[in-house]
C-alpha cells in the first residue's frame, strides 16, 4: 500500500472512532436531540484532535468541516421520527450533495500525512510549545463551533412539519444548489490553474475574475441557504441565523484577511487585483483585465 493509502486508512479510522464516540456521547447526554448531537460532536472533535496530536498533523481535521453537517442532520431527522417530507427531503439532499463535493474537493487535493495545511504550520511557527492548545483550540474546536452553529437551520428544516412546501423552499432549494454548483465551478478552475500557474501567477479567470473568493461566496451562500429552509419550517423563530451570520463573520473577518495576507506577501501583483476584483460577492471587475 502507498503511504497516502494508508495515510487514508488512518484517517478513516480516525472519523470512524469519532462516529463511535460520538454516539456513545449522545447516547449518555441528558436533554434533547440538539444537546446529545453536540455532545456528539464535540466527542468526535476530541478524537479526532487526538490523532492530530499522535500523528503531529492538524490536518487530521479538515474533512470534519463537510462530513459532520448530513450526519447532524441525518441524526435530528431520525430522532423526530424518519418522517418523509419534500423539505427534509431537499435539505438533506442539497446538504449530503455539498458535503460529497466538499469532502471530494479536499481528498483530491491531500498529499498525505506528510503535509499540513500552511494556515497549521504558521499556527504552529507562532505559538511554539502551546500549539497543541491552539491547535485544539482554533483548529478543531472553533471550526466545529461554526460548523454546529451553521447546522442548527437544520433542525427546523428536518423536523418541523407546521408548514407545508412553499415557495420559500423553493428559494433555499434554488439558492442551495446554486452556491454548490459556484464552489464547485470555482473550485475546479482553481484546480486547473493551480496545476499550470507559474509562481506569481494570480488567479483572475472565469468567476475569480468577479470574485477574489467565489469559493467562499458559495460556501457562505449554502449556509444562508439552510436558514432560509428552516424560516420556511419555522417562521417566526430567529435562532437559527445564528450559524450563517457566525460563518459570514468569519470568512469575512478571518478566512479572508488571512488568505490575502499571504497572496500580498507571495505575489505583490496581487495588491492591483485586490483594487480590480471584489472581494466576495460577484460583481462587474472595475478593470476589463487583471494582470
Amino acid at each position: 500500500m502507498s503511504e497516502r493509502g494508508r495515510a487514508a486508512g488512518w484517517v478513516v479510522l480516525a472519523y470512524g472512532v469519532g462516529c463511535a464516540a460520538a454516539f456513545g456521547a449522545g447516547a449518555f447526554t441528558s436533554g434533547g436531540p440538539i444537546m446529545r448531537a453536540l455532545a456528539g460532536d464535540l466527542a468526535a472533535t476530541c478524537v479526532v484532535f487526538g490523532f492530530s496530536v499522535a500523528f503531529d498533523n492538524s490536518s487530521f481535521y479538515d474533512p470534519y468541516w463537510s462530513v459532520a453537517p448530513p450526519l447532524i442532520g441525518g441524526y435530528w431527522w431520525w430522532q423526530a421520527g424518519a418522517t418523509a417530507s419534500l423539505r427534509t427531503f431537499a435539505t438533506l439532499a442539497l446538504v449530503t450533495a455539498w458535503s460529497v463535493r466538499l469532502t471530494y474537493n479536499w481528498a483530491r487535493g491531500w498529499r498525505g500525512l506528510s503535509h499540513e495545511d500552511w494556515r497549521y504550520v504558521d499556527i504552529r511557527a507562532g505559538s511554539g510549545r502551546a500549539y497543541w492548545l491552539a491547535s485544539f483550540g482554533g483548529i478543531h474546536l472553533f471550526p466545529t463551533a461554526m460548523v454546529f452553529l451553521g447546522c442548527l437551520a437544520l433542525y427546523p428544516a428536518v423536523t418541523s412539519r407546521e408548514h407545508a412546501f412553499g415557495p420559500l423552499d423553493l428559494f433555499a432549494s434554488t439558492l442551495t444548489a446554486a452556491a454548490i454548483a459556484v464552489e464547485a465551478v470555482a473550485d475546479r478552475q482553481l484546480h486547473r490553474f493551480c496545476a499550470t500557474k507559474s509562481a506569481d501567477a494570480i488567479m483572475d479567470r472565469g468567476l475569480w475574475a468577479y470574485s477574489r473568493h467565489p469559493n467562499y461566496f458559495g460556501e457562505v451562500a449554502f449556509w444562508w441557504g439552510l436558514f432560509a429552509f428552516a424560516t420556511a419550517a419555522q417562521p417566526s423563530s430567529w435562532w437559527h441565523a445564528v450559524g450563517a451570520t457566525a460563518i459570514t463573520v468569519m470568512f469575512v473577518f478571518v478566512s479572508i484577511p488571512m488568505m490575502e495576507r499571504r497572496s500580498i506577501a507571495r505575489r505583490p501583483a496581487y495588491r492591483a487585483y485586490q483594487l480590480a476584483v471584489s472581494r466576495l460577492v460577484p460583481w462587474f471587475p472595475r478593470r476589463d483585465q487583471v494582470h
